[in-house]
């Protein structure tokens, strides 16, 4: 299952395809005995999803089938007994993709030229994914975090690897000119490549970025480059070789703190917007300045879910049964202002309390 979701890749999923695209979404538990219903639901929608095409007379028998032995094989990939809070199935001719996401979603299969994305979107934005960069002598990693996780990012050539044995033995030791570990010039030119490499990667994917590694590692890549020069700098020797948990604890306490300084920054920002009459609050309000491209800000509380429906131009509570409810109108919203250049902050339950979970920082 996928974990990591880059800008391209999003392009990518919501390129055009022929017709079905089929997304099947369904949320999933992480403990007992939630967990528990979890296969059972999932063959169900799955199974809804091949009545659908079953029954779609704009399908032809091979795409059916082809699509269906799609959703067999993604069927195939997903792995129950390390659920999150969402899954996300993709299935079109020819290819198919399984998301699991640190976010609920509505149980829901949707038949259309394109897949549905925008909970993917809602749970990249709700993770605060960053970058973190571990830094040795001989080893260089990128790892993708997001929340309370972190993963290799074996992209843009990362992990940079070298041997640390020297290239001429029998000269250093007659002449004594042993360089320390980071000053030589081979070193130099290994973390200059590590900048570029990391260069392309933060161009491509801009994200918060923290740097660990010992002190001379870390002064080192300053001097040699520019990419890190924003960075959060974590000193922490040991990391070169280390593995995602050893990387999470040692980067965790500095990612804590800023994820507090967001959240305060956040709230000054939607105070000073009340003041000069350029807030929002509410689902309906930041629905109708979404649409209209005027959410500069978009801060929403980490778990506030609301079903709503259309009530004449504006939106209204709707029972979940009800046939025109929109279930994930919160994910809706993130994925109209992201889309729109707005930043979306999500922040812990009880902070917008006055906005009823759902405020924004208006453009005009």
């Amino acid at each position: 299952m996928e974990h990591v979701l880059s800008s391209d890749t999003l392009t990518e999923l919501r390129r055009p395809r022929p017709y079905p695209a089929v997304s099947v979404l369904t949320p999933t538990h992480r403990r007992e005995p939630d967990k528990a219903q979890d296969p059972v639901r999932l063959r169900n929608v799955l199974a809804e999803a091949k009545k659908q095409l079953e029954a779609d007379p704009a399908v032809t028998r091979e795409r059916r089938t082809d699509v269906v032995e799609q959703l067999e094989q993604a069927l195939a990939e997903v792995d129950l007994n390390h659920s999150e809070d969402g899954l996300a199935i993709f299935a079109a001719p020819g290819e198919h993709q399984v998301w699991s996401l640190a976010r609920t979603v509505p149980e829901r299969v949707v038949l259309s030229d394109t897949f549905l994305t925008r909970n993917l979107v809602a749970a990249r934005a709700a993770e605060s994914p960053y970058w973190v960069l571990t830094v040795s002598a001989d080893r260089i990693a990128l790892w993708s975090g997001a929340g309370a996780r972190v993963v290799p990012a074996d992209l843009a050539g990362f992990p940079l690897t070298r041997s640390l044995e020297p290239q001429d033995v029998e000269r250093e030791e007659r002449v004594g000119d042993v360089p320390s570990t980071f000053t030589d010039e081979e070193t130099r030119r290994f973390l200059r490549d590590a900048d570029t490499a990391l260069a392309a990667v933060l161009r491509s994917t801009p994200r918060p970025l923290y740097v660990a590694g010992e002190k001379a590692a870390l002064a080192l890549l300053g001097e040699v480059g520019t990419a890190a020069e924003d960075a959060f700098h974590v000193p922490h020797g040991g990391l070169g070789h280390a593995g995602a948990e050893a990387v999470w604890q040692a980067v965790r306490p500095v990612v804590t703190a800023e994820d507090l300084r967001t959240v305060d920054a956040v709230t000054t920002e939607l105070e000073s917007a009340r003041g000069r009459r350029a807030y929002a609050a509410g689902v309906d309000e930041a629905w109708q300045n979404a649409t209209a491209g005027r959410v500069r800000l978009l801060a929403v509380e980490e778990n506030y879910r609301v079903t709503v429906r259309d009530g004449g131009g504006h939106l209204v509570p709707a029972d979940g049964d009800d046939l025109d409810a929109r279930h994930d109108i919160v994910d809706e919203i993130v994925e109209q202002c992201l889309d729109t250049g707005a930043q979306v902050r999500f922040v812990p339950d009880g902070t917008l309390a006055d906005a009823q979970g759902m405020a924004a920082v208006l453009r005009y």
